[in-house]
């Protein structure tokens, strides 16, 4: 059996590939409807403008729920595993869960919210993903590695964390830089003085981006031993 289809391995899997899809599609359809330069836009410039917009929204509103479910599903893993061998105290794992839903709701808030239209708005949105997701996935490989060897094997601490870092020393610069650009526009000349600002941003921004897609992808091994049931009880008289 294909391993993405053991236990709840779909949920991290559907979300890696679904994300992918999102940005992948997004950025093709801005590039050849000659809506954005094709060397480094920002992500959230490949849906701004019809039709690619409406692409963007669906897809990325759908990610963040997918994104939900498998921080839930992670925090319940995590708790049933400190429950059977203690790891490490519980809030932890609560903290973690906490703000890995508010960087989907910045998600969310991206998806719907376009940057042209509502720049503080989305603006905001995306802050609340980027530093919440940064954050959620330090807080994971830690937990990765206070639960080694027992849960989890030390490459694959070895790898959350290091995804972990790059993710944390790009949205420094990310952030830092897209605050000094004067004005939000989609199209760049390298002769404008914010033109330096914007690449460094960008490049930054896809790099934290896929971060988190290839975060999730470790997430598949550990989702194949759960399962999901669903029980319903009926209660008085039918």
């Amino acid at each position: 059996m294909l391993c993405f289809l053991k236990g709840m391995a779909f949920v991290p899997f559907l979300l890696v590939t679904w994300s992918s899809a999102a940005f992948i599609i997004s950025y093709v359809v801005a590039v050849l409807s000659g809506h954005v330069n094709p060397f480094l836009p920002y992500i959230s410039d490949t849906g701004t403008t019809p039709p690619e917009s409406g692409i963007f929204g669906f897809m990325i509103n759908f990610s963040a729920f997918l994104g939900a479910a498998t921080m839930y599903t992670r925090y319940k893993i995590v708790e049933k595993q400190n429950q059977t061998s203690y790891f490490g105290t519980p809030v932890f794992n609560l903290v973690s869960l906490v703000l890995g839903l508010v960087g989907c709701i910045g998600m969310g808030i991206v998806a719907n919210f376009q940057e042209l239209a509502v720049p503080v708005v989305h603006d905001g949105g995306a802050l609340l993903a980027f530093v919440c997701g940064v954050v959620y996935t330090l807080l994971q490989s830690i937990i990765s590695y206070k639960s080694c060897p027992q849960w989890n094997s030390i490459l694959t601490c070895h790898i959350r964390m290091a995804i972990s870092a790059v993710s944390c020393a790009a949205v420094v610069p990310m952030i830092a830089c897209a605050s000094l650009i004067s004005i939000t526009k989609l199209e760049w000349n390298p002769k404008e003085k914010d033109y330096v600002y914007h690449v460094v941003s960008a490049i930054c921004e896809w790099t934290v981006a896929f971060g988190f897609i290839f975060y999730f992808l470790t997430f598949i091994q550990d989702f194949q031993s759960v399962t999901l049931r669903i029980s319903t009880e009926i209660n008085g008289d039918v």
